[in-house]
C-alpha cells in the first residue's frame, strides 16, 4: 500500500504519456465532428440538420447519406464518447494492479484526463441525456452507469482492506465521479491550471473523500 498523502506522491506518473494517458485530436467523422460542434455551442435543440451538413461541407442528402437524421448524429457521437471512455479508464484499472489505492488514483485520473482532453464530447454527453430518444436512452445510462461501477467498486475493495475510511462508500465513490465530471464544464488547456496541476490537486481531494490515509 502506498505511504503518504504527499503531493508528490499524488502527481501522475512521470514516464511518457501513452495508452489510455495518451491523447491528440478526436478521430471522429466529418460529419460527427460538426455535429459536435454545433452541439456544443448551440444544444441539440438549437441545431439544425442543415447548419450540421454545411459545417461538414455536405448538402443535406449528403450528410442522410452517412447518418439519416439529427437524433442518429447524436446517438453514434456519444456511442463513441463512451466506448472511448470505458475502454480508458479499463486500461488504467488493469494497469494499476491490484492494489484499491492505485486502482483508485488510476481511475480518478484517467476520468479527469477523459474530461480535460474531450471536454466538448463530454459536456454534449452530460447536457443532452434529455434529447435521446427512448430506443437509446438507456443503453447510454448503461454505460454511464458502468463507468460508476467500476469507481463504486474499487472504493468498496478498499474500505475491505482498510485502506479507506469512509463510511459512505457509495456517496464517496458518486461524489468522486461528479467532481471528475465536472472538470469538462470550466477546465481550459490553456488555462492557469495545468493539466497534470488540477489532477494532483483532484488526486488529494480525491482520497479524501474516500478517507485514504485518514487513519
Amino acid at each position: 500500500m502506498s505511504g503518504g498523502t504527499g503531493e508528490a506522491d499524488l502527481r501522475p506518473a512521470t514516464q511518457p504519456l501513452g495508452g489510455w494517458r495518451d491523447y491528440g485530436e478526436p478521430e471522429l467523422p466529418v460529419p460527427l465532428a460538426a455535429a459536435l460542434a454545433a452541439f456544443a455551442e448551440q444544444g441539440y435543440h438549437g441545431t439544425s440538420v442543415r447548419e450540421i451538413a454545411a459545417r461538414a461541407n455536405l448538402s443535406v442528402p449528403g450528410l442522410y447519406h452517412h447518418y439519416p437524421s439529427k437524433q442518429s448524429l447524436l446517438q453514434g457521437l456519444l456511442e463513441r464518447t463512451m466506448t472511448d471512455l470505458l475502454a480508458r479508464s479499463e486500461a488504467a484499472i488493469l494497469e494499476a494492479g491490484p492494489e484499491p489505492i492505485r486502482q483508485f488514483d488510476a481511475v480518478v485520473e484517467s476520468l479527469l484526463r477523459f474530461h480535460m482532453y474531450r471536454r466538448e464530447q463530454a459536456f454534449v454527453g452530460s447536457t443532452e441525456i434529455r434529447s435521446l430518444d427512448d430506443t437509446y436512452r438507456p443503453t447510454y445510462i448503461g454505460h454511464r452507469d458502468r463507468q460508476q461501477r467500476m469507481v463504486d467498486e474499487i472504493v468498496f475493495a478498499g474500505v475491505e482492506a482498510g485502506e479507506f475510511t469512509t463510511e459512505y462508500p457509495k456517496d464517496a465513490a458518486r461524489a468522486v465521479a461528479t467532481m471528475c465530471v465536472g472538470v469538462s464544464t470550466w477546465f481550459k488547456l490553456d488555462g492557469l491550471l495545468g493539466p497534470d496541476e488540477l489532477i494532483a490537486r483532484n488526486l488529494q481531494l480525491a482520497r479524501a473523500l474516500v478517507g485514504y490515509g485518514a487513519g
